[in-house]
Parts: structure tokens; C-alpha cells; sequence
């Protein structure tokens, strides 16, 4: 499963909605929805059809969680989000991901990477 469909799901079941419940009242289908939430299908390629979804879900589109809710789509969907994509961002990523790849890193070393990767 995707993070994105992961992200899906804990937001649906927050509102207190079941599957059924939820795609009828904002009139999806819940064959699709249940492919997005289980990873089997791509998360919406418009951010039109992310900005509905996330209207359904509560998540208001200036706020963290609506950042959060895009990267996770981008990202399940193979692309690097928008706002990552300048040119000085880009040309350190083959650093970062050798790093990743060389597995030097344990879960503690990666968890404080991050921090440093947040407060810098």
C-alpha cells in the first residue's frame, strides 16, 4: 500500500466513515477508492481531483496536511512534488539517494538526518 492511499485511509476512518459510507456521500466510486486507499490504482494526476478529494477528507488545502497529501500523491505516483523541483534541489538528489543506497544509515541515523534536513 502507498502512502498515499495509507494517508487516504486514516483520514476517511478519522471522519468516522466507512468505505461505502464516505463514496456515497461525496459520489465515488468505491471500487476505485478502495484501490487508492489499498495502493492498487495511482493517486489523481490533477490537483484539481486532489483538492475534491481532500475537501472530502477535511483537509484544508493551506494547511499541513494538505502539503503532506500532495507529496504523498506525487510520490505514488513516481514524481518528485513541484516545489522540490528547482534546479539546486535537484543536483544534490544523486548525492542523497547514493547515501540511502549504501545503507550506511540505521532507522536512528536516518531519524536524525531528517531533523537536521528540517531545521537547516
Amino acid at each position: 500500500m502507498g502512502e498515499f492511499g495509507k494517508f487516504f485511509k486514516k483520514k476517511r476512518i478519522e471522519l468516522g466513515k466507512t468505505l461505502r459510507q464516505f463514496c456515497q456521500e461525496n459520489k465515488l466510486d468505491p471500487g476505485n477508492i478502495s484501490k487508492i486507499e489499498r495502493g492498487r490504482l495511482a493517486p489523481p494526476g490533477s490537483e484539481e481531483k486532489l483538492k475534491d478529494y481532500a475537501r472530502y477528507l477535511g483537509i484544508g488545502t493551506g494547511d499541513a496536511e494538505w502539503e503532506q497529501f500532495k507529496d504523498f500523491a506525487a510520490i505514488d505516483a513516481g514524481k518528485i512534488p513541484e516545489d522540490l523541483r528547482s534546479e539546486k534541489v535537484l543536483v544534490r538528489l544523486p548525492i542523497f539517494f547514493r547515501a540511502l543506497r549504501d545503507k550506511k544509515f540505521s532507522d536512528k541515523d536516518l531519524k536524525k538526518l531528517i531533523e537536521k534536513i528540517r531545521k537547516s
